[in-house]
This record gives C-alpha cells, structure tokens and sequence, in this order.
C-alpha cells in the first residue's frame, strides 16, 4: 500500500488550520441566533450610544443597512467619524451621524439631547449601549462611582431628557443593554455611590442590575403611552469593555487563555443580535417590562423584580 509521508511542516500546519476551522465553527455555533428576519428601518431615527466600537458599531452598521438615520452618540469624536466613514461606506447610507455625548458628564449629555432635539422631530428607538466595566475607583465629572454614573446614571439622564420625543414618535422603544452580571448585583442603598468601599466587581454588578431596575420603573410609568422599554444581556462578548480587566489584558492570558476561550465568546457582531431583535421585530411593538437574551424573553434575578427598590432608585 502506498503511504504518502508528509513533511512536518505541512503536516502541522494542516493540523492548526483544521483546529483553527473547528474554533471556528464552534464559536459560530454556540454564538447565539442572528437576527435574519428582513425588517427594514427605513424612516426610522435612532440613537445609539457608545456606537465607535464592539456591539455599539456593529448595532449601527446594521440598522443603518436596513435604512435607519442613526446617531452616533460617542465620547471620542475621532474615533466615532473614523467608524461612522467605514459604516457608511460599507451600508451606503449617508443618514449617519456623530455627536458628542458622554455620559460621564450631565452637561454633556445635556448638549446632546438640545442638539438632537433640534435637529429631529422624531425619534423611534433609543438604544441605551455604552457601557464600562470594573474600571478602576474614580468619579464621573458630576462626582459619581464611574461604573454607576455611565452605565446607569448617564443612561437615566438621556432617557428623561428624550422622552417627550419618544412619546410624540409612537410606537417607540428603548433599549437598555444590561448584563448577566447583574444576578450578582446589589442595590447598596447605604453606599451606593461607592463612596466607602469600592469594588470594582460589585461596583459593575449594581450598575447592571440599575439598569434592569430602571426599565421595570420606567416601563410602569411609560405603561400605554406606546413607548416600550425593554432589557438585554448581549452575552459575553469580546469587546474594548474589558480593557480595565488586567488579567486578560496580561502576555499570559494572551498566550494561554485567551486562545483557549475564544471559540465560547461571541464576537460583537453576534453580540448585537439581540439588540437588533429589541429594537426592530414588530412582535415586541406592545411589550415592555422584559429581559431578553439571544432574542428570547428570560427571567431576571429576584432583585431586578424588587418593586420597591426600583422606585427607591428612581
């Protein structure tokens, strides 16, 4: 029998592109469901902050294929119009926009929603993304836990300041982009801007469990006035978000744990799929109140059903 013998060099190489092609699809698989259905967004206006980067960008880039006008609300400008021109390129639609919001800074914030509303009539979706994660003890210029004031203050502030918009642009949704983390969160009502002790993990837990509060109160204020508000946990996902974390960001995780994981972490496009599910199928135009992951409604954590605390943090 004639046995081919392979160089060795061939013969691993095929060998590393077999399992690279194997990570790869076991990334694809276990990534979660995209959002297929041929929903355009043709008319519609949406905000999405923290849109420069990871599940932000990719959010973007895909409403803007199906046609939305989408504002780009970023903290770094020259980062945003750098991936507002690949957006724009890439989906052929000129209804793209940067403006400056960030979210550590009311006053920012504030010029934000002035310039938009004077720019605007309507405004369809509001899709509350930026976010940051165990950074680490510091204050947002207004003097709050960094991780509190951005991911769930900031966020807070934006929504009120559009909400006569949104009312007057029914049916319309908000989106706020929560986290699994938030099953390990704490409401610290007697410290809770950190102030005493700071944690960054738990710091990050209660910012995300903020904002799964802030949607039940405000989807029971909101309760027929044809504006949704719903909750979602994108997954875990491989995005700038952990930048803070230094252990990942160590030549040891680059070498040994980052290969090891990165077939079982979404990629941000996968990561938006949910978001995009949130904000465009139709079968969600009347519900509010709700969590979702990977484009199903799941149940929250005990204390993101907390009533009374949720009116507390309001």
């Amino acid at each position: 029998m004639f046995i081919l013998k392979l160089p060795k060099p061939i013969l691993y190489g095929s060998a590393a592109a077999a399992l690279f092609g194997f990570a790869c699809i076991t990334k694809e698989s276990l990534g979660g469901p995209s959002y297929n259905r041929e929903i355009q967004a043709q008319g519609k206006v949406i905000i999405v902050t923290g849109a420069n980067t990871g599940i932000g960008k990719e959010t973007a880039c895909e409403l803007a294929k199906r046609g939305a006008k989408v504002y780009m609300a970023c903290r770094d400008m020259r980062r945003c119009e750098k991936a507002r021109e690949e957006i724009v390129l890439e989906t052929k639609n000129k209804y793209v926009y940067c403006r400056k919001c960030d979210l550590s800074s009311l006053e920012s914030i504030k010029e934000f929603a002035n310039t938009f509303l004077k720019e605007q009539n309507r405004l369809d979706v509001l899709i509350n993304n930026a976010g940051v994660m165990r950074t680490p003890n510091s204050k947002t210029r207004d003097g709050f836990e960094m991780q509190l004031g951005v991911n769930h203050l900031g966020h807070f502030y934006l929504t009120n300041l559009l909400l006569d918009r949104l009312k007057a642009s029914v049916p319309s949704r908000i989106i706020n982009v929560s986290s699994v983390a938030h099953k390990r969160g704490e409401i610290d009502k007697t410290d809770l801007n950190s102030s005493v002790k700071y944690d960054a993990g738990k710091a990050y837990a209660q910012s995300k469990l903020a904002n799964l509060l802030f949607t039940r109160e405000l989807s029971r204020k909101l309760d027929g006035s044809g504006v949704t508000v719903n909750a979602i946990h994108p997954g875990i996902v491989d995005t700038e978000i952990i930048r803070h974390m230094g252990f990942f960001n160590s030549w040891l995780a680059t070498i040994f744990i980052k290969p090891l994981v990165w077939p079982f972490i979404k990629g941000p496009r996968q990561g938006a799929q949910t978001t995009i599910f949130a904000a465009l199928d139709p079968k969600l135009e009347k519900i509010t109140g709700k969590y979702f992951v990977d484009c199903k409604e799941t149940e929250t954590s005990p204390a993101a059903q907390d009533d009374s605390t949720a009116s507390w943090l309001w």
